[in-house]
Parts: structure tokens; C-alpha cells; sequence
């Protein structure tokens, strides 16, 4: 009997010893036991398809140019950026501004000069078209194709929240349709000395559409001369009747509703090709300024370069002695970080960030 008990207990002891080689051997006939055992083991999670997908930007034009390792004293994220006094066109800061990139969504100005100048009525009701292009960045549209809205709600949800299918409807509306509409871009760059930008769609969900930061300095002030264009683009939020449901729009750049800026007039961009971009018309240190910043690399980078370009423009003595000279003492306010949340985000158009 206790030879039967110690012979069990040897057998049971032989087991043991026998697993980690038996585990190694199924590892090594499995091949994707290893790696999962070994993510198991180290605590760290596995990430989806999902994330490592979305994790990755495709290179933007500037990137590819070598534009980001352009120096400047301000440490600046965008690869192109202009900053010049609207009244005098004295350039107070330069990089890059000749380079001509894609311009995302800063297109959606030139969409809208063009139906302004065509005197076409904001009252009239249009239909909502999908977007032409075979690409999914205009399924993020929360307007339903088919339904009516007057071209000016359009026109504010497409300057305001950067809203494709709105940009793209008017564009469709405009006499002639589409080609007219895209030849009368191209027709009024010319007229603006914007010569280096060239149009091929309303929305600028193409990269084909591109332009300089010197050219869009000249579109931002011919876009400022129409009252109406400073109101929608400014505007912090809109609600709007889509179908049998009212749905709110919000503005896509957070400095509009920043009470340390006084803006007149803005609009912000975002595809893969270009980058991060920003086009504004604003009041800093008692001057009238156009601001233009192209292909800034992050998701809060165009914010944070705008900011920059603000202290330093405080800090300047000659805007220091200007702003002194003022008839009435205008306290400067302080430049504070400026953060942006999914709440503040347009939900609607090519610029998600």
C-alpha cells in the first residue's frame, strides 16, 4: 500500500516538471500563442484594428516639401503663416507664405464670395446634395440629403461649421451649377491677384484646391468687405430645422468664442493633404490684422501658433507704442491657453479637431 501511495506521488511530481515543456512545445506549434501570452502577462492591452488605423495621418504636402523644418523665431507648428497689418499691408511676420499648398476648407471663403457677388437670395430654399467626391470624409454631414434650407442657413453652417453638404448645395444652386460656380472661383482669384490658387470644388475636400498664404491674406480681406460673411463666420452656434428635428451646429474654431479676441472674420480648414489651417481677420493691440497660418502639424497646433503670434505682437514695442497712442486707453488682454474639447468641435465638415 505505501509503495502504491509513493509510486502515485513520483508520477504526479514527473507531471508537473513535464508542463512547461509541454507549454513551450504548443507555443512553438501555435505561433500565436507567444505573442498573446506575452501582452497577457506584461499588463498592457491589446489595441483594436480600429485604433491603430485611426492612429495613422497620411503625410501632408508640406511634409513632403520639407516645409516643417523651415526655422522661424517663433516656434511656429505651421509650415506657412502670414501675419499683415490689414490697413497698410505692412507684413509683421512671414513663413513660407509663397508656398503653395492645399487649402481644406479656407475654400468654403471663396464658395461664399462667389454666391455674395452673384446677388443670389439667401432666402431661397434648396435642397441638400451630397457631396460629389468619392472620398468618406463627407459622411460626417448631419445634414440629411434632401432636405430644404435657404441658401443664407446654408451658407452659415458652411462658413460657421465648416458644414460640406451646406457648401456644397449652395455651390450646386449657383447659375450654371457646378462648372459655372468653380469657373467663377478661379475667375475672382485672378481678379484678387491671388495668383498662385487655383479652385476645382466648393468645399475643399479635394487637395486640388489650393493656394499661398499670401493669396489667402488677399482673399481673407475681399471676404471681410461683405458684412454678412463676418456675421456667419463668426458666429458661435446655430441651431437649424433639418427635416421634423432641430439640430445645433457649433463653430469649429474655439478663439471665436475666446473674449481675449476680437475676430471679424475667420475660417479653419482640415484634410490629411493640408494640414491644419487657420485664415483670420482680428483686432490685436489696437490694430486691424489678416492672420494666416497653413499645415500646422497637431490637433491643437493652429490655436496654439495663433497664440504665439498674439504675445508676440505684445510684447512688439512699436505695437506697444501704437496701442499707447490710442485716444482712448484700451487695456490688453491677457493671452490665455486656449483648450478644445469634443464639445467645441463642429461635427459636421472636413475640420474634426
Amino acid at each position: 500500500m505505501r509503495m502504491g501511495v509513493w509510486a502515485a506521488g513520483v508520477a504526479a511530481f514527473l507531471c508537473v516538471l513535464a508542463t512547461p515543456v509541454m507549454a513551450a512545445s504548443a507555443a512553438d506549434l501555435n505561433p500565436t500563442a507567444k505573442p498573446k501570452s506575452a501582452l497577457a502577462s506584461s499588463g498592457k492591452a491589446i489595441p483594436s484594428r480600429r485604433k491603430l488605423r485611426s492612429s495613422y495621418e497620411r503625410t501632408s504636402l508640406g511634409q513632403k516639401q520639407g516645409l516643417h523644418g523651415t526655422e522661424d523665431p517663433l516656434d511656429l507648428k505651421s509650415s506657412a503663416a502670414l501675419v499683415i497689418d490689414q490697413d497698410t499691408d505692412e507684413v509683421l511676420f512671414s513663413k513660407n507664405a509663397e508656398a503653395v499648398l492645399p487649402i481644406a476648407s479656407i475654400t468654403k471663403l471663396m464658395t461664399a464670395i462667389v454666391v455674395v457677388d452673384a446677388a443670389q437670395p439667401m432666402d431661397e430654399s434648396i435642397k441638400v446634395s451630397k457631396v460629389a467626391l468619392d472620398t468618406p470624409k463627407n459622411n460626417r454631414s448631419r445634414l440629411q440629403v434632401g432636405a430644404t434650407l435657404t441658401r443664407g442657413e446654408l451658407m452659415h453652417l458652411a462658413l460657421m461649421s465648416s458644414e460640406n453638404r451646406a457648401a456644397f448645395s449652395i455651390g450646386a444652386a449657383y447659375p450654371g451649377g457646378l462648372p459655372s460656380l468653380v469657373e467663377a472661383m478661379n475667375r475672382k482669384a485672378l481678379e484678387l491677384g491671388m495668383n498662385d490658387s487655383y479652385f476645382v470644388e466648393p468645399t475643399g475636400l479635394s487637395s486640388d484646391n489650393r493656394s499661398s498664404a499670401q493669396d489667402l491674406a488677399l482673399l481673407v480681406k475681399a471676404a471681410y468687405q461683405h458684412p454678412i460673411l463676418r456675421e456667419y463666420s463668426t458666429a458661435t452656434d446655430a441651431s437649424v430645422a433639418v427635416g421634423r428635428r432641430t439640430v445645433q451646429f457649433r463653430t469649429t474654431n474655439s478663439l471665436v468664442r475666446n473674449p481675449s479676441w476680437e475676430i471679424g472674420l475667420q475660417k479653419t480648414g482640415y484634410i490629411s493633404e493640408a494640414g491644419r489651417c487657420l485664415v483670420m481677420q482680428a483686432q490685436l493691440a489696437g490694430r486691424k490684422l489678416i492672420m494666416v497660418l497653413l499645415d500646422s502639424t497637431g490637433r491643437y497646433s493652429r490655436v496654439a501658433d495663433a497664440e504665439r503670434i498674439r504675445r508676440w505682437l505684445d510684447s512688439m514695442p512699436s505695437v506697444q507704442a501704437a496701442s499707447a497712442a490710442l485716444p482712448v486707453a484700451v487695456p490688453q488682454a491677457q493671452s490665455a491657453p486656449v483648450t478644445e474639447g469634443e464639445r467645441d468641435l463642429g461635427r459636421s465638415g472636413s475640420d474634426t479637431f
